[in-house]
């Protein structure tokens, strides 16, 4: 990272704190707006207009006729309208956070690795899981990308945030929790009650397929991943081959360093990997290959995605698709790329925002849709049953097709 500057792809490794991946970039800086002057934030027409007249008309009102006046204190009131404000602007990570909201995010973003080990997200409002971490208790469980949650513990998941949803679900190693799924493809809902654990995120494995062909599969974005992933690009070299399979399905995304520096081994200096954009706010930032660029025309690439391919994932997915370096297999991604700003607002209040896009080189909104593949793969319930992972054999049958 640059200027040790903390920009971070979310995790929300759902329950735990890992909090590393998902949004493909949080901005956490020194930001804090205690001390700004209100009219450097709010035209002062709105302030002082009689519709934010309303606002201390109805606290008034609430305040003379709630049947238990001393229901809540004035920050509790304070918090609850600045919470109102942040849902107003109509998305699901732009929120605000009181102070023991605010501390826990803090300590998910330090790291502390201890939950159930699925990422979350929201999609068409709908709480669900992007990917279970392999080998963590939400994957020994049978937990899916595209399982729809629909209740953690008593709690209805109607119109809940991811990080409300990551606060009831996290808890201490070897504590329970009890969630109803919806699974992806079912036609009824699973009660599962699920023992916490210290959650290690693996990385990256590799692996040789008959006909030449070199497979790296990666499973998230973290600080150590371009190290690992250019180790696995030397072992290829190495190999002789020429065919490559990266494979990318269940991955949540990560850090966008990571993402840049590895499309970077693909690309010459100067193409674009993906553009930052804020909406009109300020210029567009596009993050252009560093030109490591070793590959020649004689690659032959093909990357597995899926619907738990997610952010930094599709980041560099979009990127080596549009440039024309490789083909994807598998279905449709799950569609997230957004970048959150932390702002502290008080020592122990924080604004988590929305404020800015990922676009792939050819202008994809990844927030907005996924990435299609070239061609179209499902895994269907025969083939999880015959253990036949169809995607996969569809990348080997592709490139042993080429010459």
């Amino acid at each position: 990272m640059q200027n040790g500057d903390k920009k971070l792809t979310y995790i929300l490794v759902g329950i735990p704190a890992i909090i590393l991946a998902l949004f493909v970039g949080i901005y956490i800086g020194g930001h804090n707006a205690a001390n700004v002057n209100r009219s450097d934030l709010v035209d002062q027409s709105v302030v002082s207009s009689d519709k934010f007249q309303i606002f201390w008309k109805a606290w008034q009102i609430l305040d003379n006729k709630f049947v238990t006046a001393a229901s809540s204190t004035v920050d509790e009131k304070i918090y609850g309208a600045i919470q109102g404000l942040a849902s107003s602007y109509g998305d699901p990570y732009t929120v605000f956070f009181p102070p023991e909201e605010s501390k826990a995010f803090q300590e998910d973003i330090s790291g502390n690795f201890q939950g159930v080990g699925m990422e979350i997200g929201i999609k068409d409002k709908q709480l669900q899981v992007v990917a279970p971490i392999k080998g963590s208790p939400a994957d020994r469980a049978g937990v899916k990308s595209g399982d729809l949650i629909l209740k953690i513990d008593d709690k209805a998941t109607n119109d809940m945030s991811v990080d409300a949803a990551v606060k009831l679900i996290r808890g201490p190693k070897d504590s329970q929790v009890k969630i109803t799924f919806f699974p992806v493809g079912g036609t009824k809902t699973v009660v599962k009650t699920i023992t916490r654990d210290i959650i290690n995120i693996p990385t990256l494995d590799t692996d040789t397929k008959p006909g030449g062909i070199f497979v790296i599969k990666l499973y998230s974005f973290t600080a150590d991943s371009p190290d690992l992933f250019r180790n696995a690009l030397r072992a290829f070299v190495a190999s002789g081959d020429h065919k490559l399979i990266l494979d990318l399905r269940g991955n949540p995304g990560g850090y966008l360093d990571a993402a840049w520096d590895m499309a970077s081994w693909f690309l010459p200096a100067g193409k674009a990997v993906v553009t930052e954009d804020f909406g009109g706010n300020n210029a567009p930032k596009v993050y252009a290959s560093k030109g490591y660029n070793i590959f020649n025309n004689n690659l032959q690439m093909m990357i597995l995605v899926d619907n738990g391919s997610a952010s930094a994932a599709e980041i560099l997915a979009g990127a080596l698709k549009e440039n024309g370096v490789a083909k994807l297999v598998g279905v449709k991604t799950f569609g997230k790329g957004s970048v959150q700003e932390l702002v502290s607002l008080t020592s122990d209040t924080s604004l988590k925002i929305t404020i800015a896009r990922w676009l792939t080189p050819s202008g994809h909104n990844l927030s907005h849709d996924g990435l299609d593949p070239d061609y179209n793969v499902e895994i269907t319930d025969k083939d999880v049953a015959a253990k036949n992972d169809s995607q996969m054999k569809k990348a080997v049958e592709l490139l042993q097709g080429m010459p």
